[in-house]
């Protein structure tokens, strides 16, 4: 192919945004001519390649706009540290139906035991199928709305958390709440219900919700729209970070 065409092709792709084909014109055809590839073979082979480019290019500014403490997947938790858990049931929530039918997921367990993880893994997955997500902590959560309260931008605020398709609401139950700052944990869950998921972890059982929300009535009705739609799991084996903890032990100086 003259260079002249060559030429026209590529700038023809950079005026359309194909970067990537733009970028990778006479090694693409250069390949095709090759293995003498057809028509349609060349053309499938240069859209998927531009798709893939720019899925790629969404999913990692999606992640950096997500506020994720880690990007860690679902591969690379040690399901074996944890024996009554279930893999089955965390694989299939990570095929993402739970996301579709705008159901919630809420991870139960003592500190260290990797109900984050799991949760900002089924995060990541569902980012990756191109859903939109956001994580917070319910400490942060709780800060900023109170911050834009006072600024009169609460609204606005809220709107952060209500706008993804699935937010992970981290640390419930570490610290306690004013009722004040219970209504807007209200207001959260009973904006979001039915209209996206929401995946929780705490290290309180739901009957101790009353005491961490300050009000019976209130966690009652935040539960009562949670659990509606829901897979709770619960999680009571030994903390990963014991576990790490004791290994740096053994392989460290004796200690005194």
């Amino acid at each position: 192919m003259s260079e002249l065409l060559t030429n026209r092709i590529r700038g023809h792709a950079a005026k359309l945004g194909l970067t990537h084909l733009a970028e990778t014109v006479e090694t693409t055809l250069a390949r095709a001519e090759a293995e003498q590839w057809g028509y349609l073979q060349l053309l499938d082979c240069v859209l998927d390649e531009e798709v893939a480019v720019r899925e790629g290019r969404r999913f990692r500014n999606a992640l950096n706009l997500s506020g994720l403490p880690h990007r860690k997947t679902l591969e690379e938790f040690d399901f074996a540290f944890q024996p009554d858990l279930d893999p089955r049931k965390i694989r299939d929530l990570a095929g993402l139906a739970f996301v579709e039918d705008k159901s919630n997921v809420v991870f139960l367990g003592p500190p260290g035991v990797g109900k984050t993880m799991l949760a900002v893994a089924l995060a990541v997955a569902a980012c990756q199928a191109g859903y939109s997500i956001y994580y917070t902590t319910l400490d942060d959560l709780i800060r900023q709305l109170t911050i834009a309260e006072a600024a009169g931008r609460y609204p606005k605020k809220l709107q952060t958390y209500l706008r993804p398709a699935v937010l992970v609401l981290d640390e419930v139950g570490y610290l306690p709440l004013t009722r004040t700052q219970a209504n807007m944990v209200f207001q959260l869950i009973s904006r979001r219900y039915e209209l996206g998921s929401t995946i929780i972890t705490s290290n309180k059982s739901f009957a101790e919700w009353g005491q961490v929300l300050g009000d019976d009535v209130l966690a009652t009705a935040i539960l009562d729209r949670l659990l509606h739609h829901c897979h709770a799991i619960a999680i009571n084996g030994p903390s990963y970070r014991l576990k790490d903890r004791a290994l740096l032990t053994a392989g460290g100086p004796p200690m005194p």
